[in-house]
């Protein structure tokens, strides 16, 4: 514990407090953790909508700092996404969630309004300070951490740093020696946030390829809230916003969409598509996390969502290094995990833009030539790329997975699917009751609290083991993640007597499965002897000591 004599614990720097930094420091708070936040602005741009879709596994990450169900209450639920040519419906597809989250797939809500609610659960943590005007202009770290250098000469120390200063990070990427290598699309995109009203379209993403009114090129179409939906157009090269404007054509543009309606322009924007990942998403005590290590094109929604997923691995792994509960080796696997998230969605989204922005007439030829079978030809529609919507990664690879030879990972799963639980793969929610514990009603709010390992029916209890603090440094307040680890056994059917638990894992009663703090399966093992081996391979020690831990009752 700190005293009057002791120093203060050093904080985790994190730059930039776009919506993947402020979501790291509040998940760093939660571990214990204090957090110092600079951004380069004087203060909150609430401008445009921005990154509007909200994938259903982020929504939950921001339950845990407790903002997720206010974003998907303010938000526009979307169930079913809808693929056109011209004007005829090739097909459309809903969701699965295998288990029983208490979020819809997807929701639609102004990234403005995301920030505003991540700022005010902020606000209400000690632990964090967010300073503005604070425009980071170098980083230098040693053994004993990181120094932040900003433009007006002010330095700030921490243990650590997370770099989420987005896109155009040049600045931090330099000073880390990284580089970003991939390419910019040349057609550009108009998106315009239109208030008006559609009935029928309040709960349908839409995608449109060659309509008559975008001919040869594409419009994409999102309900968000306030009776506002984004419509996105593929527009040419040299395509000018002010001239469309001045003519008369946006209107014109608008109207061939929504028809002969009242309607307001709430915002409007023109850019071009980028397909960038850094070499390194680790250099000694920095991470780098959101559009400051990777871009996509946001066909697909990963841009935002995959961001908040980079924080919740780099959060969970820090502390637990700074804990003493892992050595400084376990922030190797930010790196691994997350830079193989960043190609899986590069590849993902780059095939996306190949289907629509075809490079050569033969290109060209072939889409054309499947959108076309696509109408009456179902084995076509698998060829169709509107877009594969974000979903979470699955650490198949990692080096903390234990694999299950008798649960070997299919590969990515067809659109709107999730993969069927297995090591590496995120677990599927579903509801749990622990006597005396009001404040835990989910798998995944247990699996957040430290790591959690469900014992079946006809599997042994594991012998008690525990996992040492080493260099342990209490935490100055917030949540009280300090002290030995938290490793949690429970029985699955205690958890769940009606086996909506088990039946959602697909847990067999011979199976000790092993969930991480990022609620990750880590392993599935039948042998309770394994259950230590594969939780010191998850926090990337050797060994564990035999500290004893609470058995199931």
């Amino acid at each position: 514990m700190t005293t009057p004599e002791s120093p203060a614990p050093a904080p985790v720097v994190v730059i930039g407090c776009g919506p993947v930094g402020q979501t790291t420091a509040l998940l760093l708070a939660r571990w214990g953790l204090p957090v110092v936040v600079l951004d380069g602005r004087p203060a909150r741009d609430l401008v445009g909508s921005k990154a509007i879709c909200q994938q259903r596994d982020v929504l939950d990450v921001w339950d845990s700092v407790g903002v997720g169900a206010e974003i998907a209450r303010r938000g526009v639920t979307w169930t079913t996404a809808r693929t056109f040519h011209r004007d005829a419906e090739l097909f459309s597809f809903e969701f699965v969630d295998r288990g029983r989250s208490p979020f819809p797939p997807f929701v639609n809500v102004s990234q403005c309004l995301t920030e505003e609610l991540l700022d005010a659960a902020i606000a209400a943590q000690p632990l964090i300070e967010v300073r503005w005007g604070h425009e980071v202009t170098g980083i230098d770290q040693d053994d004993a951490g990181v120094t932040v250098t900003c433009a007006d000469g002010t330095t700030v120390a921490g243990s650590h740093a997370v770099a989420c200063a987005g896109p155009r990070a040049d600045v931090v990427r330099s000073a880390l020696g990284l580089t970003f290598e991939g390419q910019t699309f040349g057609d550009q995109f108009l998106i315009c946030d239109i208030r008006t009203d559609l009935p029928g379209w309040e709960t349908e993403r839409r995608f449109y390829f060659d309509p008559e009114w975008n001919p040869g090129r594409q419009v994409l179409i999102h309900p968000c809230p306030d009776s506002t939906f984004r419509i996105d157009w593929q527009v040419p090269p040299e395509f000018d916003l002010a001239a469309e404007e001045a003519s008369g054509g946006l209107d014109r543009r608008i109207r061939q969409v929504i028809g002969d309606r009242p309607y307001e322009v709430v915002w409007k924007s023109v850019y071009r598509f980028h397909s960038r990942v850094v070499d390194r998403m680790r250099v000694g005590r920095v991470l780098v996390a959101g559009d400051a290590a990777h871009l996509v094109s946001p066909f697909g929604a990963r841009g935002l969502n995959s961001g908040v997923l980079d924080a919740e691995n780099a959060a969970w792994k820090l502390a637990f290094v700074l804990h003493g509960w892992a050595p400084e080796t376990l922030l190797d696997s930010y790196h691994d995990e997350r830079h193989a998230a960043a190609l899986e969605n590069l590849d993902v989204t780059g095939a996306t833009m190949r289907f629509l922005v075809p490079g050569t007439p033969t290109e060209a030829a072939h889409r054309l030539a499947v959108l076309e079978r696509a109408t009456t030809d179902p084995a076509a529609r698998a060829e169709v790329d509107s877009g594969r919507l974000a979903e979470p990664f699955w650490y198949v690879d990692s080096p903390l997975t234990t694999a299950d030879e008798r649960r070997p990972f299919p590969g990515r799963p067809v659109r709107g699917d999730v993969p069927v639980p297995a090591p590496g793969v995120l677990a599927p929610d579903a509801p749990v009751t622990i006597p005396g514990r009001p404040d835990v009603v989910r798998l995944r709010q247990l699996a957040r609290e430290g790591i959690t390992v469900l014992v079946g029916d006809d599997a042994a209890t594991p012998e008690p083991f525990g996992v040492p603090a080493g260099a342990h440094r209490e935490p100055a307040g917030g949540r009280g993640q300090g002290g030995p680890l938290t490793v949690a056994v429970h029985r699955i059917s205690d958890l769940d007597p009606g086996g909506t638990l088990r039946d959602a894992l697909g847990a067999r009663p011979d199976e000790i499965w092993v969930l991480r703090p990022d609620a990750h399966v880590a392993a599935v093992l039948t042998r309770s002897t394994d259950v230590a081996p594969a939780v010191a391979r998850l926090l990337a020690r050797t060994a564990l000591s035999p500290v004893p831990v609470p058995a199931p009752a």
